[in-house]
């Protein structure tokens, strides 16, 4: 399947999206479901009316998300590079590699976040956290298909994490998506969107440990398949704040400027609040 759609020109597959995302709307309940709950939650002002309709955005968005895929990791990597027609931010990242230090990037789920990766890999040797899939037969193809460019992969191990920080060391670049919810015993409860989210600490942990610059980063796709825009922002020091919870709420409130800044291109069918403060699981998603 990533083989096909990557013939498909952009638009095409962006075509190819619309009775996908059709199929899982209609079809997926638990796709739509949770979709509605995640924007009741973070957007309650917002009408019935006005979720349904930024949640079929949403579907339609991750969808399209699913037919670039093979662009994006079977097509050569200057091809694909092709596809950003617009870099806002650029001096950030240099400014943040000119210190020495190493920098971590954080790349929340909004429009293709694989994208962000192919561009990394142009401006300095990467190191990328994953978390391995539940089909481990799929693992070994896609750490392939993310290291294509020369980035090292790091599994959500103790041994990933020493990899992590050896990087920063060596004054390189890591990438972490930094919206999924992480073991109980690696995060914190924080706001997101003013909801409790268990939100990981590695990257205070890590920026308190190496003194790395923080920067956050994600690729707008832009309308009509006309390819897409690369986006990146400093972060505030609070992220590295040696108590947990505060650093926690100010890494959520960096993906939270990032969402609102293009609400339908978040990934929302993310169970974000699956766990809860008391340890329960979320009975909204039930």
């Amino acid at each position: 399947m990533l083989r096909v759609t990557a013939l498909l020109p952009l638009r095409q597959a962006h075509a190819l999206a619309v009775p996908l995302a059709a199929a899982v709307w209609n079809l997926s309940a638990d796709a739509r479901r949770i979709t509605l709950r995640n924007l009741a939650l973070c957007f309650p002002q917002m009408s019935q009316t006005e979720r349904e309709q930024l949640a079929r955005e949403s579907i339609l968005e991750t969808a399209k998300f699913a037919c670039e895929l093979g662009r994006v990791w079977v097509r050569p990597v200057e091809e694909v590079l092709e596809s950003v027609v617009e870099v806002t931010g650029q001096d950030v990242l240099e400014q943040a590699l000119h210190r020495g230090k190493g920098v971590i990037v954080l790349a929340p789920h909004i429009g293709n976040w694989e994208l962000c990766g192919l561009h990394l890999d142009r401006q300095a040797a990467t190191t990328y956290l994953y978390r391995p899939p539940k089909l481990t037969g799929f693992e070994t193809a896609m750490v392939a298909y993310r290291a294509r460019a020369g980035a090292q992969l790091a599994p959500t191990t103790r041994k990933g994490i020493a990899m992590l920080v050896k990087a920063l060391e060596r004054g390189e670049i890591v990438g972490i998506l930094p919206d999924q919810e992480p073991a109980l015993d690696s995060g914190v409860f924080a706001p997101f969107f003013g909801v409790p989210a268990l939100t990981m600490t590695l990257v205070s942990r890590l920026a308190a440990r190496t003194d790395a610059a923080l920067v956050v980063m994600y690729a707008q796709r832009l309308p009509e398949g006309r390819g897409f825009a690369i986006r990146l922002a400093p972060v505030g020091s609070a992220l590295a704040d040696p108590d947990a919870e505060i650093a926690a709420a100010a890494l959520n409130e960096v993906v939270e400027r990032c969402v609102r800044e293009v609400p339908g291109q978040y990934q929302w069918e993310y169970r974000r609040f699956k766990h809860q403060p008391d340890h329960s699981k979320n009975a909204l998603y039930r």
